[in-house]
């Protein structure tokens, strides 16, 4: 098990939210955590869609982004409509 090292803000759109039923929530930061195992710690499964955009801090970045103590990881899902 990996140590917790303070914890970072989670947040969800569009189905997501849906889905999960919240839409921000704190969540414990263990050493070496990255967008993708948050991901599968939240229980969405094994990889991230293609077209789910992940925000760090309000910036588009990688999965495999390290998070720092204090980082807000958001998940947005491709949007449909036209």
């Amino acid at each position: 098990m990996q140590q917790s090292s303070g914890s970072i803000t989670v947040r969800l759109f569009a189905a997501l939210r849906e889905q999960a039923g919240w839409d921000q929530r704190s969540w414990p930061l263990t050493s070496g955590a990255d967008a993708l195992s948050v991901w599968q710690a939240l229980g969405f499964g094994d990889a991230i869609p293609d077209g789910t955009r992940i925000a760090i801090n309000q910036e588009f970045e990688s999965p495999r982004q390290q998070l720092q103590q204090g980082d807000e990881l958001a998940f947005l899902p491709p949007i449909s409509g036209g």
